[in-house]
């Protein structure tokens, strides 16, 4: 055997999403071990021994795949537990899954036992959860450790079990795999628990993609945590780029900030999935990058724009789309919302001059809610004009200047601010001041009788 030291020295430092290059690695590894196992006594032992790795590395390599296609949870784990106990020498297993509250193992594949319930369940105590949380790698089990690791309230006896490797996602408990009995009843070996404690990590993650799709509400919150996880490089760089864009002119300080919260809300009240609302978040907080490129005198000037300089602060749009054209954020869209979120939908807008009918909703709500901080906001050349006027001018130009259920779903945001009901203020550190409830429904009332052409409906 392997001293821990030329064990560790020889770890393959390979994944399992290139099969065909780890595979090369790793086989490359095994060949060292092959050469140092030849200087040693008990050939015949390292033989079983790396035959077993090899087995190791054939189950890794066939797990990708089945772990990523397209089927039915329960074929997809009992291809998983298969593959374990092929790679142990186990004759008998079970996948649980974890489920927290209340907090229990669940089965979803058994083989081999004699006679065994389906679902298996396992209650778990908290110190139960504490201690399989808390443990690394695989764990044998014996009369003294059951009860350290699982209860005996199941329908299942912890007994049947001669080991247990639980199942971690980010240090969080997803689930277990918990192995009976051997071929010939032989004992567990170092080597085979070295190649569960391998494989568990991917079974994991297949375990807590399912554990995601289980119920509308909890994959709902899953998703944002995971999103929260997979893009707070994101969230934090985009935020230090908003504030970047707008360090040109104290008038301006927090606007990009302001339109990505402002287009997330007004998506959220449209109905807009939590990954589409995110999208338009980070797009709201890129939409101006290209005015890091406008002469910053201009954002000062207090009288109108000449020709020449309304041009070069128009080509911020353009500008803007060649910066951020090529990069891989996680949502598509946010070039074009970058190049047309100046766009108006009676073609006015630049840099392309489209129709309402070209323009991507999400372009629509970012130019919307660019336009709402504009109007409240200070600027060189006026004072901000007041929510309520705001609105009113809103209102008036659409829907030839602005998309109709953005609009509503602005007005529903401001609603909702009036009558304390959000959450999160959608005005933050603005105040709807005397504007009543009753004046955004009057709004809203001629809105909807604007879009419809003033069709009265009888009911």
């Amino acid at each position: 055997m392997l001293s821990p030291a030329e064990e560790h020295r020889f770890i393959p430092r390979t994944k399992l999403t290139n099969k065909s290059s780890g595979y090369r690695r790793l086989s490359a590894w095994y060949s060292q071990v092959a050469l140092v196992c030849r200087s040693r006594k008990g050939l015949t032992a390292q033989k079983e021994n790396f035959r077993r790795l090899l087995r190791t590395v054939e189950t890794l390599s066939d797990l990708g795949p089945e772990m990523t296609a397209e089927r039915d949870f329960t074929q997809t784990a009992h291809t998983m537990l298969s593959a374990l106990m092929h790679a142990t020498g186990a004759r008998e297993g079970a996948l649980f899954v974890f489920i927290e509250k209340p907090s229990m193992l669940t089965s979803v594949a058994a083989q081999g036992f004699a006679l065994i319930p389906e679902p298996s369940v396992i209650p778990l105590l908290p110190r139960h959860v504490h201690a399989l949380s808390s443990t690394q790698g695989s764990v044998l089990l014996a009369q003294s450790s059951y009860d350290t690791f699982l209860s005996s309230n199941g329908n299942v006896a912890p007994e049947l079990f001669k080991c247990v490797a639980p199942l971690k996602v980010a240090g969080k408990l997803v689930g277990a795999i918990a192995l009976g009995r051997r071929d010939a009843d032989s004992l567990y070996d170092e080597d085979g628990l070295q190649a569960l404690d391998l494989l568990c990590h991917y079974v994991a993650l297949a375990v807590q993609n399912h554990a995601l799709t289980q119920t509308l509400a909890q994959r709902v919150s899953e998703n944002l945590r995971l999103m929260a996880s997979l893009h707070g490089f994101y969230d934090n760089a985009l935020e230090a780029f908003a504030a970047a864009i707008d360090v040109k002119h104290v008038n301006i300080h927090g606007h990009s900030l302001r339109v990505g919260r402002y287009a997330a809300a007004i998506g959220d009240a449209m109905g807009m999935d939590m990954n589409e609302v995110a999208a338009l978040r980070s797009a709201g907080y890129l939409h101006d990058i290209g005015k890091v490129a406008v002469d910053k005198r201009l954002f000062g000037k207090p009288t109108t724009l000449d020709a020449e300089e309304f041009q070069e602060m128009a080509d911020h749009t353009t500008v803007g789309h060649q910066i951020v054209t090529g990069v891989q954020f996680p949502w598509p869209r946010i070039p074009e919302i970058v190049r047309w979120h100046h766009e108006r939908a009676d073609g006015t807008g630049y840099p392309d001059g489209l129709l309402n009918e070209d323009v991507p909703m999400q372009v629509r709500i970012i130019g919307l809610a660019d336009t709402f901080d504009a109007m409240t906001s200070q600027r060189p050349y006026r004072e901000p004009i007041s929510l309520g006027a705001t609105l009113n001018e809103i209102v008036r130009i659409t829907p030839q200047k602005f998309d109709p259920n953005a609009v509503q779903g602005l007005l529903v945001q401001i609603r909702r601010d009036s009558v304390g009901s959000n959450r999160t203020p959608f005005l933050e550190d603005r105040s709807a001041g005397n504007l009543a409830p009753t004046d955004i429904d009057s709004l809203a009332a001629i809105l909807q009788h604007k879009t419809s052409n003033g069709r009265l409906y009888l009911t």
